[in-house]
């Protein structure tokens, strides 16, 4: 089953994951967005799938840092396009397991997919 983990490098949640993963011999790719960015069509599938208030990191600094009116009205489209203009601003990790969706890293989570 092809693993891939989704985040950006220096952010300390994904180092969590890495860490886990790394620790229970869990096989997996890493693709860091903010180096190699993110496709639209991806983008678009995580959100169809799990929702763009799921994917779309509203808690972060690169989201408050928006301006007032940029963060308001925010829809499906609107918040792909932040996300693909800023891509800090996608949830972080996204673990993918062939398919199978996991947004954010909690331990007993992650215990009980591997």
């Amino acid at each position: 089953m092809p693993i891939t983990l989704y985040g950006i490098k220096n952010c300390d949640t994904m180092k969590k994951a890495r860490d886990w993963l790394d620790a229970k011999g869990v096989a997996y790719q890493f693709h860091d967005y903010k180096v190699s960015g993110i496709d639209r069509d991806r983008l678009s599938a995580w959100v169809d799938a799990l929702g763009w208030e799921i994917v779309l990191n509203r808690a972060g600094t690169t989201f408050k840092k928006l301006p007032d009116e940029a963060r308001q009205g925010i829809d499906r489209d609107r918040a792909i396009a932040l996300m693909l203009e800023q891509p800090s601003m996608i949830k972080r990790p996204v673990l993918d397991r062939d398919g199978t969706l996991t947004v954010g890293f909690k331990p007993e989570i992650y215990g009980t997919l591997f």
